[in-house]
């Protein structure tokens, strides 16, 4: 297994722990700046969680620099970047951080997208990642990490930056969507139902 997969691996790995530092039960003791206070085990998974975020751009500069693409690092890379946001996103809603309804739409959204991209492989067609889906991708770990750490330091004067990023999280997931959808119609063929 090459470096470029081992490191998509430990993402995968990573999702686990960020879990258990969110949802465990235990009293933490808090950090408390005026009026913002947060507790220990969620900086712990914030920072675990920016780790995790940032090795996906690693892992695919890796495989492209060293020619180390494989159909292994294919499957394993967009799996364990939903893998994480899924389960970030759905522990956020368990801690009352996020609407529902948004990770909903993040969440359904990627089955969308994972579906299409199967129905084009069955066609020997690859979809690349587009622009939109960069930006919604850097929309969605802004938005997950503003949430994590409690708003902070926008909670200081009391500015919605986490819902307002969250919002924005789920518009440009929305329209990465439906502009992935658009751009690739060629591979849906109705024509055979």
């Amino acid at each position: 297994m090459n470096l470029a997969n081992k490191i998509t691996l430990a993402r995968i790995f990573l999702v686990p722990i960020i879990m258990l530092f969110l949802l465990i039960n235990v009293k933490f003791p808090h950090v408390r700046i005026e009026q913002f206070s947060i507790t220990y085990n969620q900086i712990i998974a914030a920072l675990i969680f920016i780790v995790a975020a940032s090795t996906d751009s690693l892992d695919g500069y890796i495989a492209r620099k060293r020619k180390l693409v494989t159909n292994l690092g294919k499957l394993l890379d967009p799996l364990a970047d939903k893998l994480l946001v899924s389960a970030v996103l759905i522990s956020l809603v368990e801690m009352d951080k996020v609407d529902a309804w948004i990770v909903i739409v993040i969440i359904s959204r990627e089955f969308a997208i994972t579906g299409l991209r199967q129905i084009a492989l069955l066609e020997g067609v690859v979809l690349a990642a587009s622009k939109w889906g960069k930006w919604k991708t850097a929309a969605q770990i802004t938005a997950i990490i503003a949430l994590l750490i409690n708003n902070f330091p926008f909670a200081l004067i009391q500015f919605p930056f986490d819902q307002i990023a969250s919002w924005i999280a789920a518009i440009i997931t929305i329209y990465s969507g439906i502009d992935y959808f658009v751009k690739n119609k060629h591979v849906i063929n109705f024509s055979d139902q």
